[in-house]
């Protein structure tokens, strides 16, 4: 942006007041984003591209404790249905639209038309998926994938995200203003180069997709944290530029004897009013969150380092052993050790896959 020569001092000085809080709102964002994915970094699978004229459906069983199931909406409207009972309504999705379950629950989505779908014929083209229903007219496009969160505890991840979180990457206007919008996304940018490495199959196609898939989940998680009506938990959180100085020492210093007062303090703010902007964030305390963030390290050290136990439970801010094992047990419902033996042979099962 140039400014001509006739250009105040007081007018600057009010274009600075002006975005230096948008600036520091975006900073927040990220910086929380950024050290939850470094603690517990996502990458992905892409499975299924989805070709459907109605009526259709998808049908989506319940994930494993270490996914979130996707679905990107490419092209066309669609449905989204949980399998809760009725006690969530319905989503509508449009062109641009993403939607992840990090609750991992079983789900549909579908055209909406409440007719009985096209039978779905499936063929693999190398290691992808695409699903077809006999119909020339294709009025959905879908890709349907996993997140895949690595072998740490995920009550930070799973107890702090919404159950199921619809992300939206244009504005609002009819399908075809909407698909030639999410054509020029960043979002649709991204999505489009996973599908050319996942139907090219180049040499190293298969990590490409996995780290753009982390990338299109650490989109999709800053999209959602900058509306204006971001859902109760990190994403909330995220928005609360005061609390950021307490994020950053539970997660850059989590070994330091950290209390309610203290974390306070850092965000210059009294006990009750911090605790209050706390929970009206997350609905859970400062501790809660700590604790959160001190047993993903220490399941992340136990799988990845040699460290002993005690070690382990020494740098994440227990000085008690015992005190450790038990908070890592409440935490994963087993010992350190157990953690660390079933880590080994997850990632032997990995590397054989």
């Amino acid at each position: 942006m140039s400014y001509g020569m006739g250009v105040s001092v007081g007018m600057c000085g009010e274009f600075f007041n002006a975005i230096i809080p948008q600036l520091h709102a975006q900073t927040s964002h990220m910086e929380l984003l950024d050290r939850l994915l470094s603690l517990m970094p996502v990458t992905g699978r892409l499975d299924v591209r989805c070709h459907f004229g109605s009526p259709w459906r998808i049908d989506q069983p319940e994930s494993t404790e270490w996914e979130f199931p996707y679905h990107v909406l490419l092209r066309g409207e669609a449905v989204v249905e949980s399998d809760t009972g009725g006690s969530e309504p319905a989503l509508r999705m449009r062109a641009g639209d993403i939607v992840l379950f990090p609750s991992g629950s079983a789900h549909r989505l579908h055209d909406g038309s409440g007719d009985s779908p096209r039978a779905t014929r499936k063929r693999d083209k190398d290691g992808l998926t695409i699903a077809t229903n006999g119909s020339a007219r294709g009025d959905a496009d879908v890709l349907c994938g996993r997140f895949v969160l690595p072998a740490v505890p995920q009550q930070l991840m799973r107890d702090h995200l919404p159950g199921r979180l619809l992300v939206s990457s244009v504005s609002e206007g009819d399908v075809q203003t909407r698909d030639a919008a999410f054509a020029a996304t960043r979002l649709a940018r991204l999505i489009e180069l996973m599908r050319e490495e996942a139907f090219e199959q180049r040499p190293g196609s298969a990590t490409v997709v996995n780290q753009l898939s982390g990338a299109l989940f650490a989109l999709t998680l800053r999209c959602a944290s900058e509306t204006d009506q971001a859902p109760r938990g990190l994403l909330a959180l995220a928005q609360r530029q005061r609390l950021q100085p307490a994020l950053a020492a539970m997660f850059d210093e989590p070994e330091k004897p950290w209390t309610l007062p203290k974390l306070a303090e850092l965000c210059h703010m009294s006990r009750a009013t911090f605790a209050r902007h706390f929970e009206e964030a997350i609905n859970r305390s400062a501790s809660d969150v700590l604790t959160d963030i001190r047993m993903a390290l220490a399941g992340r050290k136990l799988a990845q380092t040699g460290m002993s136990v005690a070690e382990i439970g020494e740098a994440v801010g227990y000085q008690s052993d015992a005190a450790f094992q038990r908070m890592f047990k409440r935490q994963t419902g087993m010992t350190p050790a157990k953690w660390r033996a079933r880590s080994s042979s997850i990632g032997a099962s990995e590397d054989r896959s």
